[in-house]
């Protein structure tokens, strides 16, 4: 299903995808929901290292880790990602899917400005 908002342009269209980005690797739930995992344990084991400043970088690793979960909450209940974002020229997406790229080029920008 699907709805225009600006037709041609932005629409909101409904999907299960049940890979990764662009549908990558259908069906691996286990590798997906493995990586989430390394991910939290990551956190918990190196959180008390994690910079505080400057404030993008923990906000940067809270959005990678809310996105990723969200989306793994996703592959637990319904066996795939709700995607809904569609802008017509690239692959559908979500609000999770935003987090996670956001989270990851600030992340890589922390890294290439500091030690």
């Amino acid at each position: 299903e699907t709805i225009p908002v600006i037709k041609n342009v932005v629409h909101l269209t409904y999907i299960i995808n049940p890979g990764a980005a662009f549908g990558l690797f259908p069906h691996q739930d286990v590798l997906f929901l493995g990586i989430v995992m390394i991910l939290l344990l990551a956190f918990a084991w190196l959180r008390d290292r994690i910079p505080q400043k400057p404030v993008y970088f923990p906000l940067s690793i809270g959005l990678l880790l809310g996105g990723a979960v969200g989306n793994a909450l996703d592959r637990c209940r319904i066996g795939g990602v709700v995607d809904f974002f569609d802008f017509r020229i690239w692959p559908i997406f979500n609000v999770a899917d935003i987090a996670i790229c956001i989270g990851v080029v600030c992340i890589a920008f922390y890294f290439w400005r500091h030690d």
